[in-house]
């Protein structure tokens, strides 16, 4: 959601929160609602929605008397993707980018063999048409074309497999893909046999081959830790 449609509290987010999860503002750090108002020169209703935001994330506790205290990281929600856009703007883009492609690497595979076994017809309609608009996109320095079809291919990979957990997980994935493009952790076209294997995913779920579905998408998975080996070492 852009700033302007998400108001003030919205432009005192974007900041905000993007110091928090680099560190500026270290876990124990107080912050002073009116001194941020003045800050930001916002309300203090304003800066007490943004806190409220803050708070959803378990980036901050709010405490009267005591004023905003940033939370240990082990505490924040890391699965809230935009917490997961805002570090992977920081400085710990690297690590984060790897944690967030091994996770994908322990769910993705098995959500695929899952997917073979129970996607509709419909699914497999989708994931098919979403594998060819990766191809089309796949040459010419076309990346962002190519993300809008990738991000898609996954969602249907984690809702197909009849898990809501996997299913939830959505959001996560296209943060990942997304953090990759926009950050320019992407060589300028896709690895050729990335794109193929998305196919070959495809093709196994539709045809009902587990077993071969998780071991491509594993194979998927592999690549894109390679890749981080050489663009975010």
């Amino acid at each position: 959601m852009s700033t302007t449609g998400r108001g003030l509290h919205g432009r005192v987010l974007d900041t905000l929160g993007p110091a928090i999860t680099a560190g500026e503002y270290p876990p124990g750090s107080v912050l002073r609602t009116d001194e941020l108002a003045q800050r930001f020169e916002v309300s203090r209703s304003v800066m007490r929605e943004a806190v409220r935001v803050l708070e959803s994330m378990h980036l901050v506790q709010s405490r009267r008397r005591v004023g905003v205290t940033v939370r240990p990281t082990a505490e924040w929600n890391v699965y809230d993707p935009q917490v997961i856009r805002w570090r992977l703007a920081g400085a710990d883009r690297p690590r984060q980018l790897r944690s967030l492609t091994v996770l994908r690497s322990a769910v993705e595979p098995v959500a695929a063999g899952l997917a073979a076994r129970h996607a509709s017809p419909e699914q497999c309609a989708e994931l098919t048409e979403c594998a060819l608009g990766m191809v089309a996109n796949s040459r010419g320095h076309r990346l962002q074309g190519y993300l809008v079809h990738d991000i898609a291919f996954h969602r249907v990979i984690l809702t197909a497999s009849g898990n809501e957990m996997f299913a939830r997980l959505g959001d996560v994935v296209a943060e990942v893909l997304a953090g990759r493009t926009e950050h320019e952790v992407m060589f300028e076209d896709p690895d050729p046999a990335a794109v193929t294997l998305h196919v070959q995913v495809a093709e196994a779920v539709r045809e009902g081959d587990a077993e071969r579905a998780e071991r491509l998408t594993r194979e998927i998975t592999v690549g894109a830790l390679r890749e981080l080996d050489v663009l975010a070492p």
